[in-house]
């Protein structure tokens, strides 16, 4: 499958590269906007990148091509469409190319149609795709997950003030959390899908847009299909790696549920010098902790998938060749269609709004995993020998770009940093030094609270009273004593106004 679907070329995302990094640092010195130039940084492949099995940096036809899921190859009566290879884009041959379209489309089965992307096929492809190389669980598996939250729930109490999120406890195979994720998928993908389906649209002349009405609606099923197919493709490579459901740094399962892989578990296991169970353990505790946060703070979910949208809604194209590429579209080859599709010619843009929203996305996942990380590590630090070791090893899995950087980098473009991570981690290490634990978990009582990006770069400076480092302890109780200050000030303000209207009325008596 073609990396460069609805024909977005690759952008130059290393525009804002940030070198304050040093070479020692153990870490990526990525960019501004938190890019990796390395492999896929851009929603839906804007770009693409070499595939790892082809030098060539070209996939075969059959993995270009997302029909072939539906055992086509090619496109069926290709060779009895009228016209001859390379010839320019007949209008009077529109019905006969819409015929052959039409036999096409109605391969694809139900959920084909109402949306930009076919999730019905995403789903099961990555189904089918993880079922070759994933087995199902044993009940050993799932005793030894529910085990593992059990305990570290009890370990996490006195490290937050975030109770347990009260949910289920669920050990998941990668099929599983494919299925459980589609919806926040859904979400994540639709205002990106909907932007460069309008494009193509949008782009496309005058003239062709009134004569091929029809045929418009069929290009958003192919469009709905190729994307459904990519998405297929990527979220069965996610679901082979990814450990838990809170990984990506998003809740992408069900509102307090917690989920473990042991598959994938088990694979990352055998990298490291650690016992199956403290590894377990540890990813528990992580898990737990994410849940707690969203449950404790109602407002963080939908503040995190909304920036997400944001990001995905500002997303700008050049549809200045679409025209040309429209004429380049032969009716003989229906093909042609797909491969304008993924021929990279054009170019997200970004823009001040995209900007603003990948930066509030970003710090919003730092001070989310660097919350995770700091009090994991309180709980843990003295019952579990490894817990040292597991911080920096996850600290270097998500440095090195692991899952939850390719995750972001397929759907939004977006690398949640380290450097931000550790820094966030610092400032919630600082507040609770400074205020304790409920004054520390008290910011996320409210969005307009918790820290800003600028409040990254000097952690000790919010934490002293900066920009925001003077919320109290007491959110609640510091709003009611503004209120009655502001009450104070207003009436003072009266009360001057009403001796000045006296002294004026006392000189118009005497003057009188």
């Amino acid at each position: 499958m073609s990396d460069t679907p609805f024909g977005f070329g690759p952008a130059d995302r290393d525009r804002d590269k940030d070198d304050s990094s040093g070479p020692g640092d153990g870490e990526s010195g990525s960019g501004g906007s938190g890019r990796d130039p390395e492999g896929p940084r851009d929603p839906f492949g804007f770009g693409s990148h070499p595939a790892s099995d082809d030098p060539a940096g070209r996939q075969s036809g059959a993995e270009q091509n997302p029909f072939a899921a539906f055992g086509m190859g090619g496109l069926p009566g290709m060779p009895g469409m009228p016209g001859g290879p390379g010839g320019n884009f007949d209008m009077g041959q529109l019905g006969q190319m819409l015929s052959q379209l039409g036999q096409m489309l109605s391969h694809a089965g139900p959920g084909s149609g109402g949306g930009p992307v076919n999730y019905d096929l995403a789903a099961q492809l990555a189904t089918q795709q993880l079922a070759q190389t994933t087995s199902s669980l044993t009940d050993e598996q799932r005793t030894a997950v529910a085990e593992a939250v059990r305990l570290a729930e009890l370990w996490l109490d006195p490290a937050t003030s975030f109770p347990s999120a009260g949910g289920e406890v669920k050990a998941w195979t990668p099929s599983d959390w494919v299925r459980a994720g589609m919806p926040t998928w859904k979400r994540l993908c639709d205002p990106v899908a909907n932007r460069l389906s309008a494009a193509w649209v949008e782009g496309l002349p005058e003239e062709i847009r009134a004569q091929a009405g029809p045929m418009l609606g069929m290009l958003g099923q192919m469009g709905g299909m190729a994307f459904g197919s990519q998405l297929g493709q990527g979220l069965a490579q996610l679901g082979k790696e990814v450990l838990t459901s809170t990984e990506l740094g998003i809740p992408v399962g069900p509102e307090r549920t917690a989920a473990l892989l042991p598959e994938a578990i088990a694979r990352f296991t055998e990298g490291l010098d650690r016992p199956a169970g403290e590894v377990t353990l540890y990813l528990a505790a992580r898990e737990a902790a994410h849940q707690r946060l969203f449950a404790g703070a109602q407002w963080l979910r939908e503040r995190l998938l909304g920036a997400v949208e944001d990001y995905a809604r500002g997303i700008t194209v050049d549809t200045s060749r679409i025209e040309e590429l429209a004429r380049g579209i032969d009716p003989s080859n229906p093909e042609s269609i797909q491969e304008a599709m993924s021929s990279g010619m054009f170019e997200p843009e970004d823009t001040p709004e995209q900007k603003a929203a990948l930066a509030r996305l970003e710090t919003l996942l730092a001070l989310i995993e660097g919350w995770v990380d700091t009090v994991v590590d309180a709980a843990l630090a003295e019952r579990l020998p490894g817990s040292a070791a597991m911080r920096e090893t996850m600290r270097r899995r998500r440095a090195s770009g692991g899952p939850a950087e390719q995750a972001f980098a397929t759907i939004v473009g977006l690398q949640l940093r380290p450097r931000r991570l550790r820094a966030a981690a610092e400032l919630w290490q600082l507040l609770e030094q400074e205020r304790g634990i409920e004054g520390r978990d008290a910011v996320w009582s409210h969005p307009d609270l918790i820290p800003v990006a600028d409040d990254l770069d000097d952690p000790a400076a919010f934490v002293r009273g900066g920009s925001g480092g003077g919320v109290p302890d007491d959110p609640i109780a510091e709003l009611e004593r503004q209120m009655a200050a502001d009450a104070e000030q207003k009436a003072e303000q009266q009360k001057a106004e009403d001796g000045e209207d006296e002294g004026e009325q006392g000189e118009d008596r005497r003057g009188s």
